[in-house]
């Protein structure tokens, strides 16, 4: 028998089955729902499909999630999944192990067992989706934080600007923002990444240039001050945004760019080093599970 990890996005549920190897099998996905009985009623269906085959459920999830108990807590962009006792509720239903994750965290240990960070003692993954997530390993493992909070890169100030409110990265620098945007330079009806990394491919318009480096930058920036506080050797960047490479290229062109500028970042750290997550949008998914065996193992 396998193992079911669900994915919980502000845009999407994905979820596949998944081995103690971590294979996965073919990945399904449904909008996520606007309320909360609706999400249960999704997630239980979800399950009950599935019961037969599974030994255990993994959850990667937004907000913060306290790991040891199994609650939700705001729920980033779901805010209806605040104090949700998931992990009670899905036990008590089907009688199997269930594990919760923070999205961030997950893709950074997804990226720890089998991915970009295996054997990477101090690094970080960054996940571009509604939000910005995030998950730190520290000295081989993940850190969670006293508040379970380490990594929630979402709520970094970008700048402040008098008179001007003062967005925060998570804001400021989200992928489904980013698209929204460039799809409306684009004259679309409905955003549409691949329309949009399409004309960036052709290098047209300029406004949508513009607006793609400003983006890159801006996520260069975060990684700088990631890397002056904890000094780390490798970034991963995930989400579904992360499977374009040429998002991976500009943010490593805009970080030499700012080291380029700023005489003392190059002169003092060492290059740090940028890439995709090995497994770009299904890290969450096996970072899930990952937890779910890891607290199995623990028992």
């Amino acid at each position: 028998m396998d193992y079911l990890s669900i994915d919980v996005g502000g845009t999407y549920i994905k979820y596949s089955l998944v081995d103690r190897a971590g294979n996965l099998q073919p990945v399904s996905k449904i909008k996520a729902p606007a309320k909360l009985d609706e999400f249960k009623t999704e997630i239980f269906q979800i399950i009950c499909n599935m019961e037969n085959q599974i030994k255990g459920v993994g959850f990667s999830l937004p907000g913060k999630i306290d790991s040891k108990r199994g609650i939700i807590y705001h729920g980033g962009s779901l805010e209806y999944l605040h104090e949700l006792s998931l992990k009670a509720l899905v036990e008590k239903e089907f009688g199997v192990p269930c594990a919760l994750a923070n999205d961030g965290k997950a893709a950074a240990l997804a990226e720890l067992w089998l991915g970009n960070l295996k054997n990477v003692k101090n690094g970080a993954a960054v996940v571009l989706g509604t939000g910005v997530g995030g998950g730190l390993i520290l000295n081989g493992q993940l850190f969670q934080g006293s508040h379970f909070q380490a990594g929630e890169l979402s709520f970094l100030i970008n700048y402040v600007e008098t008179h001007k409110a003062e967005p925060l990265i998570g804001e400021y620098s989200s992928a489904v923002r980013f698209v929204n945007n460039g799809s409306k330079i684009l004259g679309l009806e409905e955003a549409n990444g691949e329309k949009v990394f399409a004309a960036l491919e052709q290098g047209k318009p300029r406004e949508l240039q513009v607006l793609f480096e400003e983006y890159c930058q801006v996520i260069a920036r975060m990684l700088i001050n990631l890397q002056a506080t904890l000094d780390l050797s490798r970034i991963v960047i995930g989400g579904g945004i992360s499977a374009q490479n040429r998002l991976i290229e500009e943010i490593n062109r805009q970080y030499q760019l700012l080291r380029q500028k700023h005489r003392l970042l190059g002169t003092t750290f060492e290059p740090l080093e940028i890439m995709a997550c090995h497994f770009r949008s299904e890290a969450n998914l096996l970072g899930a599970i990952y937890q779910l065996f890891l607290q199995l193992d623990n028992e």
